[in-house]
C-alpha cells in the first residue's frame, strides 16, 4: 500500500511554477526605490553628523592649544601679525595660525618657519607669498563638511576655520582696538575678557573660496563677499543690513562683483583669508566697503559659513564648541557699530565683543 502511494505521488505531474508578472516585477522595484529613498537621507545624515563632529573636534583641538598658548605666553595670538621691523621681515602680515602651530602638535612646521630659509627671514615672508614653508596642509585647520577639494601635496595649505573680530566693521584690517578676540599686532589676555569666557566667541567657520572679481558665474554667499559697500566704510560704520540687497537667497544677484578669497591661504592674517566678525548671521551675506581685487579689503562684515545644516560650530573663549544657528539674534542691522558698551547686533554682536557689558538673553538661540 505504502508502496503504491509513494509511488503514485513520485509520478504526480508536476505543475511547473510560473515567472514573475510585469506587474510583480514593477511592484517589487517600486519598493526597493521606496526603500532607497527613505534609506539615503539617513546614510547622508549619518555621514554629515560624522563630519561635523570630525569639525567639532578639530575646533577643540584648536581651543586647547588657544588655551595652552595663553598659559605659556600670558595672551592669546594675535590675528593678524609677526615681523614688522627690518629689511627682513614679513611686515606683520601672518595669521595667528603661525605661533599657535607648536600647540596644535605642529611644532616641526614651526620650527621651520621659525627658522626661515630658502629666500626668506625667520618666521617667513608675508603669508600671501610663495614659500616652502607655508605648504603645508594641516587637518586640524580642514573641516570635512566643506565640499571644496582639499589643496594637492605640496600646494600651499588652506583652512575653514577664523579668528573673531567681534562686531568690528570698519578698519578691522589693521585695527587694535577691535571688540572681539583678534587684531592686529595686539594681544587679548584671559582677564580682558570681562563678558565671560563662555559667553565670547574665539573662532569659527567658513566656506573656502578662491576667485577674484567677477571670478564665479554662479557665487554663494556661504563662499562670496560682495564689493562696494560704501556705508561700511565709513566711521563708524553705519547699516550693514544693506549687504542683505546683494543677494537673493542662497546666491549673489550680481556675479561681477563678487570676490572670494577666504580660506585658501593658511598663512595670511587678513581678515578675508582668515577672520569673521559677528555682524552678519551665520551662512548671511558678506560684503566689503571698497573694491579691492585682493583679500585686502580695509573694511567689512565676514559671515561665518559651513555645510552643516542650519548653522555653523563656534569655539568659545572657555575652550567649549557650540552650534551657532542661522537664526541666531542679530539685533538692529541697521544700525551704527559701536566701540563701546552693548553691542546693537543683537545675541550675536554680543557674544563678539568680550568687554561690551551684554549678557546673553536669548540663549536658546545657541545650540550645544
Amino acid at each position: 500500500m505504502c508502496r503504491l502511494t509513494c509511488q503514485t505521488v513520485a509520478t504526480r505531474k508536476r505543475t511547473p511554477r510560473g515567472a514573475f508578472t510585469l506587474v510583480e516585477l514593477l511592484v517589487v522595484i517600486a519598493i526597493i526605490g521606496i526603500l532607497i529613498a527613505l534609506l539615503l537621507p539617513a546614510v547622508q545624515a549619518a555621514r554629515e553628523a560624522a563630519r561635523r563632529n570630525q569639525c567639532s573636534n578639530n575646533l577643540k583641538q584648536l581651543g586647547i592649544g588657544l588655551h595652552n598658548y595663553h598659559d605659556v605666553t600670558g595672551s592669546f595670538p594675535f590675528g593678524r601679525g609677526g615681523t614688522s621691523t627690518g629689511a627682513m621681515s614679513n611686515s606683520a602680515r601672518v595669521s595667528g595660525f603661525i605661533p599657535l602651530l607648536p600647540y596644535i602638535e605642529q611644532g616641526m612646521i614651526y620650527d621651520q618657519i621659525r627658522t626661515g630659509g630658502n629666500g626668506a627671514p625667520p618666521f617667513g615672508p608675508r603669508g600671501w607669498s610663495s614659500w616652502v614653508n607655508w605648504n603645508y596642509t594641516i587637518p586640524t585647520l580642514l573641516c570635512p563638511s566643506d565640499i571644496h577639494a582639499r589643496p594637492s601635496p605640496g600646494a600651499i595649505g588652506q583652512n575653514n576655520y577664523a579668528f573673531s573680530r567681534g562686531d568690528s566693521i570698519h578698519g578691522i584690517i589693521t585695527g587694535q582696538n577691535l571688540r572681539g578676540m583678534f587684531m592686529y599686532l595686539k594681544t587679548v589676555r584671559m582677564a580682558d575678557v570681562l563678558d565671560g569666557t563662555s559667553n565670547t566667541i574665539a573662532m569659527s567657520e567658513r566656506v573656502r573660496a578662491n576667485f577674484g572679481i567677477g571670478g564665479s558665474v554662479r557665487p554663494s554667499i556661504k563662499e562670496g563677499t560682495a564689493i562696494s559697500l560704501a556705508n561700511l566704510n565709513t566711521n563708524p560704520a553705519t547699516n550693514p543690513a544693506a549687504c542683505f540687497a546683494t543677494a537673493n537667497g542662497q546666491y549673489f544677484t550680481t556675479p561681477p562683483k563678487v570676490k572670494g578669497r577666504f580660506g585658501t591661504l593658511w598663512t595670511d592674517g587678513e581678515p578675508e583669508r582668515t577672520g569673521f566678525n559677528t555682524v552678519m548671521p551665520p551662512n548671511g551675506p558678506s560684503c566689503v566697503g571698497d573694491a579691492n581685487v585682493n583679500a585686502d579689503s580695509s573694511s567689512g562684515v565676514y559671515a561665518p559659513s559651513s555645510y552643516h545644516p542650519d548653522g555653523v560650530l563656534g569655539l568659545m573663549v572657555d575652550g567649549s564648541v557650540r552650534f551657532v544657528n542661522d537664526n541666531i539674534d542679530t539685533g538692529n542691522l541697521g544700525a551704527t557699530e559701536v566701540t563701546g558698551g552693548p553691542s546693537f547686533f543683537g545675541v550675536w554682536g554680543a557674544m563678539g565683543s568680550k568687554a561690551g557689558g551684554e549678557g546673553i538673553p536669548n540663549a536658546g538661540a545657541i545650540l550645544n
